[in-house]
């Protein structure tokens, strides 16, 4: 077994500072890295080292593997936490950790390689007895041969990119004669997301539900599955709010689930946290989607309610140690909801709001928590996805835990930027969520067609207010500012090269 003494993060904002935290309580220290842009955000000054990468996007610094694997060297860490996004699913960032006798908190990159691709990973999900829906058995490039095979498994059909994530080179054909256009659409899609363009055809599912199984493997042959996510309720393909347990999976169908999880892991030889997703049709059969390879961003759903620290495993795993409980240890505690509090104008297609942060106030109390990476003053960048945090409540049961999330809710206080808040409170009091009749066309079918509520003359006259009070409070600081020119002011030196380093000491 190893012993892991420093950890680099790979990544930014809330998830950085959800691995540093327990990295502290662990008493491993901990390695930032952040880019030009990220220079005055909050995440590196909570860990013991950082280092600048230079760049403003996401190309210019997270993603450079050479980089980072030359800051892992510098900084003298054995190990590095990819988070999630960026290198997390990059089974040749694992292999150059593997090659420089790197610790790469998460499955091996032969594993990460297998799953990552779509068509492989079905394969596999099929030798391992789990259900796959109808689909070509490989990619597809030949425009007239995929329309055959859609014109015999009937419409609708999914087009989906063989390297795909996020909904990206995904297009569904409703009728034949749109068939060849949108199959082109998703080819080019493929191409600019992920450079590979392959595609497959898959039998579209009517009123899916989207629900995931948490697994944790060790190297000892050991699995668990971890109870199910509900991530149903999502924009562009993408996932808004999460929870757990699901309102509709039975304790049968959930240990069927489980189980197809851990054969499927252990088919390819999996270790450490990752998720196998499944497609729930209307009659409640469950079919094999994909698996990702690394941490959720909805993973505080089952922290809650399993009261395990998956950061905490997965640093276990990754030094050699067996899992230290069973199958028969896991139960479930209460009910936990996620909402993503994304900066993104929800009246107009949820297109994100950047800006700063000129107001921002979290929501407290029992039962609540927040894992964000922004404080007041800080900037949403348009460089980088626009999550401002993730807010998580749990309680005995749904419709308390339902209950807890709105008044946290409406407890939020952000200005400066538009939030998917008005959505996700219209979401939780609606009644297709509140009886758990939903399914992964909850936007199109409520939130899209409702009709829209004009703020009451109350909430009119608290924005003006708050308006003209950030107003006043920002002449005040312009003011100051002025008189204060001729005065000296005291200077923060934070790196600003590639290698300067701080170290901070608690």
């Amino acid at each position: 077994m190893k012993t892991i003494k420093k950890v680099l993060v790979a990544n930014r904002g809330e998830i950085a500072i959800r691995v540093f935290r327990t990295l502290r309580e662990m008493g491993i220290q901990s390695v930032a890295v952040y880019s030009e842009s990220d220079k005055d955000a909050r995440f590196h000054r909570l860990a013991d080292e950082a280092y600048c990468l230079g760049g403003t996007t996401s190309r210019e610094s997270y993603l450079r593997q050479e980089l980072l694997i030359e800051v892992i060297k510098k900084s003298g860490a054995d190990a590095v936490h990819p988070g999630y996004g960026f290198v997390s699913e990059n089974a040749e960032f694992a292999k150059r950790c593997e090659e420089n006798g790197i610790i790469f908190i998460g499955p091996k990159s032969h594993v990460i390689h297998a799953l990552g691709d779509k068509i492989e990973a079905k394969k596999l999900a099929v030798k391992a007895g789990v259900p796959v829906a109808p689909s070509t058995p490989d990619s597809i490039d030949d425009v007239k041969e995929a329309k055959a095979f859609a014109d015999k498994i009937g419409y609708p059909v999914l087009v989906k990119a063989s390297a795909g994530g996020g909904g990206k080179g995904m297009k569904k054909v409703e009728r034949a004669e749109e068939f060849e256009s949108l199959f082109q659409l998703a080819q080019a899609e493929a191409i600019s997301a992920f450079g590979d363009g392959r595609v497959f055809i898959e039998k579209y599912l009517e009123n899916p539900r989207h629900i995931e199984i948490q697994m944790l493997l060790d190297e000892h042959g050991n699995g668990v599955w971890l109870n199910e996510r509900e991530c149903s309720i999502q924009r562009r393909n993408q996932k808004v709010i999460e929870e757990a347990p699901s309102a509709v999976v039975t304790p049968e169908m959930r240990r069927e689930m489980g189980e197809c999880a851990i054969r499927l892991a252990k088919e390819v030889g999996y270790t450490n946290a990752g998720t196998c997703e499944f497609l729930v049709d209307k009659h409640m059969k469950f079919y094999f989607l994909e698996v990702n390879t690394r941490l959720q961003v909805e993973h505080p759903v089952t922290e809650m309610t399993t009261g395990l620290d998956l950061v905490r495993e997965q640093i276990h795993i990754a030094e050699g140690k067996p899992l230290s409980f069973s199958q028969s240890d896991v139960k479930i505690n209460g009910h936990a909801i996620e909402c993503r509090i994304y900066a993104e104008d929800s009246e107009n297609n949820f297109l994100p709001s950047i800006g700063k942060l000129q107001h921002y106030v979290e929501p407290q109390g029992l039962g609540v928590r927040v894992d964000s990476g922004v404080s007041q003053g800080g900037e949403i960048s348009m460089y980088f996805d626009p999550m401002i945090a993730k807010l998580v409540t749990h309680d005995s049961d749904r419709e308390k835990a339902i209950d807890k999330m709105l008044r946290a809710l409406r407890e939020y206080e952000i200005v400066g930027v538009e939030t998917t808040i008005p959505f996700c409170i219209f979401t939780l009091e609606h009644e297709a969520f509140r009886s758990g009749q939903f399914d992964t066309h909850f936007v199109q079918n409520f939130y899209n067609n409702r009709t829209k509520k004009e703020p009451s003359t109350e909430v009119k006259e608290v924005a003006a207010a708050l308006a003209a009070l950030l107003s006043e409070k920002q002449k005040k600081v312009s003011t100051l500012n002025h008189v204060s020119q001729s005065t000296p002011q005291p200077v923060l030196n934070y790196p600003t090269t590639n290698w300067e380093r701080r170290k901070t000491y608690r």
